[in-house]
């Protein structure tokens, strides 16, 4: 079949990836001039099955409480206006704070990362693809008692879920990652993931998308879309720019703007916006950059060895589709960097970044058809973009073809809501 994919970020290019391995002759639609440019261009760069927990569990709303009005919160909401869909979303967010759907999301999340970690694993072994990736685990660092304790209960509800999670003292934490040796004295614990990984999502998906044009992925570029034609029950075809482009089937993985693309048609696509801020810092001379990728769980923030350069990312802005750069938010990062690494990089060189993530209210992904029987979603991965793409878009790749994905899919689709 002829098969349109809506956005070439990590989610659409690896969808794309899967559908011209089934097969299909596949058509990439970008408004922007290449892949990677808008979420997936300077994220954390971890590849973390481990981070399965959704925002939305027991301990959020207290934190939420604490951090109202406070510009340097790790969660930041801007309620200011009033914005229906937002609200909504609120309301959504608030109901699955209870223990027994934290665990019920954490399982559904759990089950696309550990799917789509093994798939990364299988193409990098086909492919050859290199994007400064890191096969050393992830650790998650404490200093509250409280929070350590906690946090290692999620990691037993992840451990009966399949992932191997490990409950580490300081000094096994600093035996794991020698450059947390500045701040040892303030940790309580950590939790180490052995099998998670790192890399640079962007450079990932600008080599799989060419590679997918080798394939005969055609990518069109610098085309905005302006919606979506229905005929019934099927989608008719993309209205762009530059004229309507038909297919058989599509795959909407347009990260923010597909709940924006879906609307017409009637769909109600429970994702909003959170922005994420990044710093990428040139290592140069120093020797108190880490290599093994770092999760600091009470700042919310997390760092990534990326070949010469060490990525800090973090913190989510729920502001709306406003893209633009809050300095202070942005020298958050730098700074908590900087405490966490004295001499992790040349700070003053440091670029900054930020860019907007689609969230679901239970953090798991909407993946799967609709009503409309052509019309496929990838999208709403949150956080999780990087980690579940290449499962996520292998199981749209079984869906389109109309086999039966090797993952179960109950509880992903938009029906759950």
């Amino acid at each position: 079949m002829k098969v349109v994919v809506i956005g070439a970020g990590v989610v659409g290019t690896t969808a794309a990836w899967y559908l011209a391995k089934a097969g299909h002759q596949v058509v990439v639609v970008e408004r922007r001039e290449a892949a990677g440019l808008e979420t997936s261009f300077a994220n954390g760069g971890q590849i973390s099955p481990c981070h399965a927990e959704p925002w939305a569990n027991p301990t959020v709303l207290p934190k939420v409480l604490k951090w109202l009005g406070r510009e340097d919160a790790p969660l930041l909401f801007r309620w200011g206006r009033w914005d229906p869909a937002l609200w909504a979303w609120g309301l959504r967010f608030v109901m699955n704070c209870t223990a027994r759907r934290a665990e019920v999301n954490t399982s559904r999340t759990l089950r696309v990362a550990l799917y789509s970690r093994a798939c990364l694993q299988e193409l990098r072994e086909e492919t050859g693809i290199a994007y400064d990736q890191q096969t050393r685990g992830i650790l998650h660092v404490y200093r509250d008692p409280r929070e350590f304790q906690h946090a290692c209960a999620a990691a037993e509800v992840m451990r009966r879920h399949g992932l191997d999670r490990r409950p580490e003292t300081v000094t096994d934490c600093l035996a794991i990652e020698p450059a947390l040796t500045a701040v040892a004295s303030e940790l309580a614990g950590g939790i180490f993931t052995p099998d998670d990984e790192s890399g640079d999502a962007h450079k990932f998906t600008t080599q799989l998308a060419a590679l997918a044009a080798a394939k005969g992925v055609e990518f069109r570029w610098n085309v905005p879309i302006k919606g979506l034609m229905r005929d019934g029950d099927r989608v008719a075809g993309v209205m762009t720019a530059q004229g309507p482009i038909t297919a058989d089937c599509y795959v909407l993985a347009a990260g923010c703007d597909s709940p924006l693309l879906a609307r017409p048609l009637g769909l109600s696509l429970p994702i909003i916006p959170a922005k994420g801020y990044s710093m990428t810092i040139p290592v140069a001379n120093h020797l108190g950059a880490p290599t093994v990728s770092i999760t600091d769980d009470e700042h919310k923030m997390v760092y990534s060895r990326l070949g010469d350069r060490l990525r800090a990312a973090g913190t989510a802005e729920m502001a709306g589709y406003d893209r633009s750069l809050n300095p202070r938010r942005a020298n958050l990062i730098l700074e908590n960097a900087r405490r966490l690494f004295p001499d992790g990089g040349d700070f003053g060189r440091a670029e900054p970044w930020a860019g907007l993530r689609p969230v679901t209210p239970d953090s798991v992904p909407l993946l799967g058809g609709t009503r409309f029987r052509n019309l496929f979603l990838d999208s709403g991965h949150g956080t999780l973009g990087w980690t579940m793409s290449c499962g996520s878009g292998r199981v749209i790749a079984d869906l389109v073809s109309g086999r039966m994905p090797d993952i179960d899919t109950e509880g992903l689709g938009l029906d759950r809501f």
